[in-house]
């Protein structure tokens, strides 16, 4: 049986990368010790861009099974060259649901307005949640800094 992971957080926020990774190798190598039995695989926002870039970057090196879920408007970004690839809804958001319903534990790396919204859909649907936040940095006039 597979095991679904979601991950979530920033996508267009600059963070710091180093910490970022540090995290992500972390939960990689719990989830690695915890299903060793299992197979796995790491679901995301499709995007090659912020979080899911780094994850799907690791869950390769681990060679886990990568399956991206978005909205139409993703193709518009660099995507990662997942196994599967869900275009869901025109907008971002639109997919949310479908997303929550994929996945069986959801991790949550920094993120928005999006990230935490969909950290409420799945402890409503009773789906492990662990969260790592991961502060945003903004330039010197309050503004975000985009990729």
């Amino acid at each position: 049986m597979a095991i679904n992971i979601g991950f979530i957080g920033y996508s267009a926020g600059k963070f710091d990368k180093q910490i970022a990774q540090r995290i992500i190798n972390e939960i990689f190598q719990e989830i690695s010790d915890k299903y060793k039995n299992e197979e796995i695989v790491v679901v995301s926002g499709a995007t090659y861009v912020g979080i899911p870039a780094l994850v799907y970057d690791t869950a390769s090196d681990y060679k886990y099974k990568t399956v991206g879920v978005m909205c139409k408007e993703g193709y518009e970004c660099d995507l990662y060259f997942c196994d599967e690839i869900y275009a869901v809804g025109e907008n971002w958001g639109d997919e949310s649901e479908t997303f929550i319903d994929m996945i069986d534990v959801l991790y949550r790396i920094g993120g928005g307005k999006q990230s935490f919204h969909e950290v409420i859909m799945a402890r409503n649907n009773h789906i492990p949640v662990h969260e790592y936040d991961l502060e945003e940095i903004k330039k010197e006039d309050g503004k975000n800094y985009l990729h």
